[in-house]
Protein backbone atom coordinates (compact mmCIF):
# COMPACT_ATOMS: atom_id res chain seq x y z
CA UNK A 1 0.00 0.00 0.00
CA UNK A 2 1.52 3.19 -0.83
CA UNK A 3 1.25 6.73 0.75
CA UNK A 4 -1.04 7.83 -1.54
CA UNK A 5 -3.63 5.05 -1.28
CA UNK A 6 -3.40 5.28 1.99
CA UNK A 7 -4.45 9.21 2.31
CA UNK A 8 -7.04 8.63 -0.17
CA UNK A 9 -8.19 5.65 0.91
CA UNK A 10 -8.82 7.00 4.61
CA UNK A 11 -8.19 10.65 4.97
CA UNK A 12 -10.66 11.67 1.60
CA UNK A 13 -13.50 9.59 2.95
CA UNK A 14 -13.27 11.28 6.50
CA UNK A 15 -13.32 14.87 4.36
CA UNK A 16 -15.82 13.90 2.04
CA UNK A 17 -18.04 12.94 5.61
CA UNK A 18 -18.41 16.55 6.80
CA UNK A 19 -15.83 16.24 9.83
CA UNK A 20 -13.63 18.40 8.90
CA UNK A 21 -16.06 20.96 7.78
CA UNK A 22 -17.09 20.70 11.24
CA UNK A 23 -13.54 20.84 13.09
CA UNK A 24 -13.23 24.36 11.02
CA UNK A 25 -16.39 25.59 12.51
CA UNK A 26 -15.85 24.36 15.96
CA UNK A 27 -12.41 26.62 15.91
CA UNK A 28 -14.02 29.43 14.07
CA UNK A 29 -17.32 29.31 17.04
CA UNK A 30 -14.22 29.46 19.80
CA UNK A 31 -12.72 32.24 18.26
CA UNK A 32 -15.99 34.22 17.72
CA UNK A 33 -17.00 32.83 21.48
CA UNK A 34 -13.72 34.32 22.57
CA UNK A 35 -13.57 37.81 20.95
CA UNK A 36 -17.46 38.42 22.49
CA UNK A 37 -15.90 37.48 25.70
CA UNK A 38 -13.12 39.92 25.52
CA UNK A 39 -14.69 42.72 24.54
CA UNK A 40 -18.26 42.26 26.39
CA UNK A 41 -16.73 41.36 29.68
CA UNK A 42 -16.16 43.29 32.90
CA UNK A 43 -13.96 41.66 34.92
CA UNK A 44 -9.79 41.44 34.17
CA UNK A 45 -10.45 37.66 34.52
CA UNK A 46 -13.00 37.18 31.86
CA UNK A 47 -10.99 39.39 29.00
CA UNK A 48 -8.41 37.09 30.09
CA UNK A 49 -10.42 33.50 29.69
CA UNK A 50 -11.66 35.21 26.23
CA UNK A 51 -8.25 35.96 25.22
CA UNK A 52 -7.56 31.98 25.53
CA UNK A 53 -10.36 31.09 23.85
CA UNK A 54 -9.83 33.25 20.91
CA UNK A 55 -6.25 31.99 20.67
CA UNK A 56 -7.53 28.25 20.80
CA UNK A 57 -9.83 29.22 17.44
CA UNK A 58 -6.66 30.36 16.22
CA UNK A 59 -4.56 27.88 17.12
CA UNK A 60 -7.37 25.14 15.27
CA UNK A 61 -7.50 26.78 12.07
CA UNK A 62 -3.35 26.98 12.13
CA UNK A 63 -3.72 22.93 13.23
CA UNK A 64 -6.45 22.24 9.88
CA UNK A 65 -4.10 24.49 7.88
CA UNK A 66 -1.04 22.68 8.30
CA UNK A 67 -1.76 19.36 8.80
CA UNK A 68 -3.96 19.26 5.49
CA UNK A 69 -0.94 21.85 3.74
CA UNK A 70 1.17 18.59 5.08
CA UNK A 71 -0.86 16.22 3.51
CA UNK A 72 -0.89 17.71 0.11
CA UNK A 73 3.12 18.26 0.00
CA UNK A 74 3.44 14.91 0.50
CA UNK A 75 1.12 13.89 -1.87
CA UNK A 76 2.55 16.15 -4.22
CA UNK A 77 6.49 15.25 -3.72
CA UNK A 78 5.94 10.89 -3.01
CA UNK A 79 4.07 10.89 -6.77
Amino acid sequence: MTFAELVYGTIVPIVDRGIIPFLYAIAFLFFLFGIARFFFSDSEENRKKGKDFALYGILGFFVLFSVWGIVKLLLSVIQ
